[in-house]
């Protein structure tokens, strides 16, 4: 982290967990363990739990978000969730393009463009994933593949729209597998993003980019992948859902 240029952020992602009932007593569990956190804390819940995870943080420094949005604002889309609905609600933070929804729910490059594109139209702010597959890696191509998610998931993004956007690498061989990057493989990708964003942008923007590691990272790990100058944070999955485990990630983020 380098915090006298970015923010660092850990953002939890519940993904298919937690009840309302449970998602307030776990924000409850959370906020006195995280009140005087040195960095931003953001909670992702299942759509049906942000009113009860709202009322939960309210008046804490956790911040809620959602984990996915649609590109149109209304309309004949079953089952979807439009960026105007989350905003109405008061959700600030939306993720776009987790490598699950890729892998099971037919994300593609260009619909991860228009969902941040449709989150930042609304006013919110994007936690914007990449990341490779085992394969990928192994085939030597994860700078190719993660780049070009990047700049295809930033077209049309304009400078001023960047600072509302974070990226979480998640490389997909390391999400709920137990496996993580090393600290030295997360931060190399995490820099090459680095690199794109100031390859579009600048140096400057690049230098303000937030970026996060969202590969397992757990309680036992987060001090080592945080000490890494280009991981400004996490994207929490199994962890989250723990109010210690997730407190201890959000204290390593703080040093």
């Amino acid at each position: 982290m380098n915090k006298n240029l970015r923010k660092a952020v850990i953002a939890g992602n519940w993904k298919m967990n937690k009840t309302p009932a449970e998602a307030k007593e776990l924000i409850r569990a959370i906020a006195p363990l995280v009140k005087d956190a040195g960095c931003d804390v953001v909670a992702c819940t299942p759509f049906v739990d942000l009113q009860a995870a709202l009322e939960a943080a309210a008046g804490t420094n956790i911040e809620i978000g959602a984990e996915n949005c649609h590109w149109e604002k209304s309309g004949a889309f079953t089952g979807e969730i439009s960026a105007e609905m989350l905003v109405s609600m008061g959700i600030k933070y939306v993720i776009i393009g987790h490598s699950e929804r890729r892998q099971y729910f037919g994300e593609t490059d260009e619909t991860v463009q228009k969902r941040t594109r449709a989150a930042l139209d609304a006013g919110m702010t994007v936690i914007l994933c990449v990341g490779e597959y085992l394969e990928q890696r192994e085939q030597g191509i994860t700078s190719e593949l993660v780049a070009l998610q990047t700049k295809v998931a930033l077209g049309g993004v304009s400078k001023e729209e960047l600072k509302n956007i974070i990226i979480a690498y998640e490389p997909v061989w390391a999400i709920g597998t137990g496996k993580t990057a090393t600290a030295d493989q997360a931060n190399e990708v995490c820099k090459l993003i680095r690199d794109v964003v100031a390859e579009l942008y600048g140096k400057e923007s690049a230098d303000a980019m937030t970026v996060q590691y969202g590969g397992s990272m757990n309680a036992a790990n987060a001090d080592e992948l945080l000490s890494k100058p280009d991981v400004d944070g996490g994207l929490i999955g199994g962890a989250s859902l723990k109010a210690e485990d997730f407190a201890a990630i959000v204290k390593a983020a703080s040093k």
